[in-house]
C-alpha cells in the first residue's frame, strides 16, 4: 500500500502521542468512513493497538494502522500537516478522489 505522511504530519503525531503517553504498540489509524456530503470521511486517531486484520506500518518511526476497508481508498494518499493565517490542521491530498465537498470535509469516488 502507498501512503504518504509528511515529516510535518508525522511531528504533528509524534507530539500528541509523546504527550498521551501511549504504550509501545500504539500507533496512528487513519480510516475512511462512509459519511459527509460527499459519501466518505476521513478520519485519524490514536490507538493502543493494531486490531485484527489492520495493514501496519512505519513512517518514520510512526506505527499506521489502516483496516481493510479503509486500504482501498487510501491508495496513493498523502497526508500532510499545515499551518497558516486561516488555521491548521492535517490535509489529504487523494489522487482517487473524484469530487469533494464545498467545506473539503469529505470526498467522493
Amino acid at each position: 500500500m502507498e501512503l504518504t505522511i509528511t515529516d510535518n504530519a508525522i511531528s504533528e503525531v509524534k507530539k500528541f502521542m509523546a504527550n498521551e503517553s501511549v504504550g509501545n504498540e500504539a500507533g496512528l489509524r487513519i480510516r475512511v468512513v462512509p459519511g459527509g456530503c460527499s459519501g466518505f470521511s476521513y478520519s485519524m486517531q490514536i490507538e493502543e493497538a493494531p486490531r485484527q486484520g489492520d495493514e501496519i506500518f512505519d513512517q518514520s518511526g510512526l506505527r499506521v494502522f489502516v483496516d481493510m476497508f479503509s486500504r482501498q481508498y487510501l491508495e496513493g494518499v498523502q497526508i500532510d500537516y499545515v499551518s497558516s493565517v486561516m488555521g491548521s490542521g492535517f490535509t489529504f491530498s487523494n489522487p482517487n478522489a473524484t469530487g469533494s465537498c464545498g467545506c473539503g470535509s469529505s470526498f467522493s469516488v
